[in-house]
């Protein structure tokens, strides 16, 4: 049975954790941010990612590397199915240059100094064979645990353990797995017509999801048994991936982070340097970000 949070505590923590923006920076609550403070490269203590499903047709690949090229950290968790093993095995290797981008990134910001932490899942479990180890200075870890800078500690995991479709039955979520291909390729037409209209990107996906029951009861068995997880570990709270559902929300004192996907919803976790964690949903905060530089464009003209 699912263990559902006070609602009142549950919005209240939610209009504090997921803003359309987040500067890593410290302000005092109520301050307003400049647009200066807005442009990029937008700087952040730690970055989460996960579910980025690199060699699958579906990925939003150049939408990530947008999002790479636009922020600073200190510590980036690859959070699971980084790559999608799973489809480059089904299809003919399928790897655009833009996926080889993403990855060239990554690696550059390992060489840089940044500290990458890269936690297999499922899609790309055969990863797990190389868990202790650092390739071109990654570390491929099982799980790990983080700790924000006001001392929270949080565990990291990609989440599929916890999955009872992919535990229990392979040959059923590898099925799931071609009909979510499926829709995703569904998704991108529609999103070149939304283009074609001047429209802002939507998931097709996700707008399903939130309209089935038997989804949204999954989705939230799946949370209670993270949450319980972390209570077992003794951990303030846990960041993990998987079901590409980006969401925060504090049950049972226990804070419970997914940091989304970027197949559908195209989020990313992030922490602050003081410590405030918040979702960051790319598509708003480009069309944010561009807003401000047009602005500031245009100051400077004037």
């Amino acid at each position: 049975m699912t263990t559902k949070s006070n609602p009142e505590t549950r919005d209240r923590h939610e209009a504090v954790t997921n803003p359309t923006y987040d500067s890593g920076q410290v302000i005092d609550e109520g301050e307003a941010m400049t647009d200066v403070e807005m442009l990029r490269p937008l700087h952040y203590r730690s970055v989460f990612i996960s579910d980025t499903h690199l060699g699958f047709s579906g990925a939003q690949a150049e939408f990530l590397l947008d999002f790479l090229q636009s922020i600073e950290c200190e510590t980036l968790y690859l959070v699971g199915d980084i790559l999608d093993i799973w489809e480059m095995r089904r299809r003919r290797f399928n790897w655009p240059d833009s996926h080889n981008a993403v990855v060239q990134n990554i690696l550059e910001r390992a060489r840089r100094g940044t500290r990458v932490i890269y936690i297999p899942g499922n899609h790309d479990e055969m990863m797990r064979d190389y868990a202790g180890m650092s390739i071109e200075g990654v570390s491929i870890q099982l799980r790990a645990t983080h700790e924000c800078a006001d001392g929270r500690r949080l565990l990291v995991l990609h989440g599929d353990e916890f999955d009872t479709v992919v535990q229990y039955s392979r040959l059923v979520a590898l099925l799931g797995s071609r009909m979510y291909a499926l829709l995703i390729r569904a998704n991108h037409w529609v999103n070149r017509v939304r283009q074609f209209f001047n429209r802002p990107y939507w998931s097709l996906a996700a707008h399903l999801k939130q309209r089935t029951k038997n989804v949204m009861r999954y989705i939230a068995n799946y949370e209670e048994a993270l949450i319980h997880e972390a209570q077992e570990a003794g951990v303030d709270g846990l960041v993990c991936g998987h079901i590409h559902h980006a969401e925060i929300v504090d049950q049972r004192g226990v804070l419970y982070c997914n940091d989304g996907d970027w197949v559908e919803s195209c989020t990313a976790l992030v922490e602050s340097y003081n410590g405030h964690l918040s979702l960051l949903r790319w598509s708003d905060v480009r069309e944010t970000l561009s807003t401000a530089s047009s602005k500031a464009g245009e100051e400077q003209v004037a």
